[in-house]
């Protein structure tokens, strides 16, 4: 059975945050693609990128959202990069995704637009924004709904994901 929620957006939109509170909510079980890598793996993403590089971590990151996507039936949360392998957003198709949407000021402040995140390294801001153009398109082409996550709360963006859903849980 495929998830109830999927969750896609760039570092710093809440989907962990938000998606825990989604499962809560839906009384069903919280899954991150990323944490699924990290306990394959026994590392953090940082030391697969420094280790492997990002070719390698894409790989990996692909065959756990094609697993999760299989096999689990809550409220799944994807890495910020898994939409850019076009398998996946095959995978996505037809699926309840949600996009995060989330400005770079209000990313910062929950992020810091560094910690762990080698995609960030160097020069934070400038990453994000450029992230944020190769990204954008792919988000809004996997999703069913947009849901802004600034200047509200992890349980505030819930509520506005349940509400863009439409009558609070997804079937």
């Amino acid at each position: 059975m495929p998830p109830r929620v999927v969750l896609v957006g760039p570092p710093g939109s809440g989907k962990s945050a938000v998606g825990r509170r989604l499962a809560e909510r839906l009384g069903l079980p919280f899954r991150d693609t990323d944490s699924d890598v990290e306990a394959d793996q026994g590392r953090s993403i940082a030391d697969i990128f420094v280790d492997d590089g990002e070719g390698a971590f894409r790989a990996m990151e692909s065959a756990a959202v094609a697993a999760a996507l299989a096999d689990h039936a809550g409220v799944l949360a994807l890495g910020g990069g898994a939409v850019l392998d076009p398998q996946t957003r095959v995978l996505l198709r037809g699926l309840p995704v949600v996009y995060l949407e989330v400005s770079i000021a209000d990313a910062a402040k929950r992020i810091g637009l560094n910690r762990d995140r080698p995609l960030l390294v160097g020069n934070p801001r400038g990453q994000w924004i450029r992230l944020m153009d190769d990204r954008r398109g792919l988000y809004e082409e996997v999703s069913a709904v947009t849901v802004s996550t600034d200047g509200v709360t992890a349980d505030e963006a819930a509520d506005r994901v349940l509400a863009a859903l439409g009558a609070g849980a997804p079937q």
